[in-house]
């Protein structure tokens, strides 16, 4: 880790994926060249376009992710992980291979002095009662043993099917349904003692809002996706800046 104030970066919402090396190679870069300066990278889910297993950790993208990781760890830095809805499914064994620490969502800490809110997002979309119920359902424990039962190609195929669907059915949501709610923003900075800040992913609308809560003040910050271009949150005692990264 190099000289300079301590401080901390956020992604989220990659999606990698082996059809856009693109953005694999850039988040590869990102590792090597940008993250070995702070003294965290927090990711905040959706590092994945999917995950099916910690069985497919040698499959090529997935192995040179986990190499990334693992050299950004030597070099100083800690990686902490936060699963979204693509990759809820990366268990103890990425963890371990990656050097990487699993957080729950949401997670609250103290961030240069400043008390932080951490979320992947999608719990605070709740007028989508059809993606709620989904969601409920895909992190029903019985229902993950069934799937990771299941051969990697089945899994594999199983996958493409329920994001097929999922795509189409964004098609027919109004895109107001598919953000943040306001009531439930305003429940989990209250349920984290009105934490000043919150930091989530998710929507793919990168933004800083700004919240009273019963009277308390919070800024929401709002991380970017990676499809087009790389984008990060700088943190420190100062506040937060946010930097777009092109490699």
């Amino acid at each position: 880790m190099s000289a300079g104030s301590p401080h901390a970066l956020f992604i989220s919402d990659l999606h990698l994926s082996e059809t856009r090396p693109h953005i694999s190679q850039l988040f590869l870069r990102f590792l090597d060249e940008v993250a070995p300066a702070a003294q965290t990278l927090f990711i905040l889910g959706d590092l994945f376009e999917f995950w099916i297993g910690d069985d497919t950790l040698d499959e090529p993208l997935n192995a040179e992710v986990i190499a990334g990781l693992k050299r950004l760890a030597k070099r100083g830095t800690r990686s902490r992980f936060m699963h979204g809805n693509r990759d809820f499914l990366v268990g103890p064994a990425f963890a371990a291979a990656a050097d990487v620490e699993l957080l729950p969502d949401p997670t609250l800490l103290d961030l240069y002095g400043t008390p932080a809110l951490l979320m992947h997002g999608d719990t605070l979309c709740t007028d989508d009662k059809a993606y709620q119920a989904f969601r409920a359902h895909v992190r029903n424990p019985e229902v993950q043993r069934q799937f990771l039962a299941l051969p990697v190609p089945a899994r594999r195929q199983q996958v493409g099917q329920v994001r097929a669907q999922a795509d189409q059915q964004k098609q027919d949501k109004p895109p107001a349904i598919m953000d943040v709610t306001p009531v439930a923003v305003d429940d989990a900075v209250r349920a984290a003692g009105y934490a000043p800040r919150l930091i989530h992913g998710h929507t793919h609308r990168p933004a800083r809002h700004e919240h009273a809560v019963d009277g308390h003040r919070c800024e929401r910050w709002v991380l970017a996706d990676w499809y087009e271009r790389g984008e990060y949150l700088r943190v420190d005692a100062a506040g937060v800046t946010r930097v777009a990264y092109a490699g």
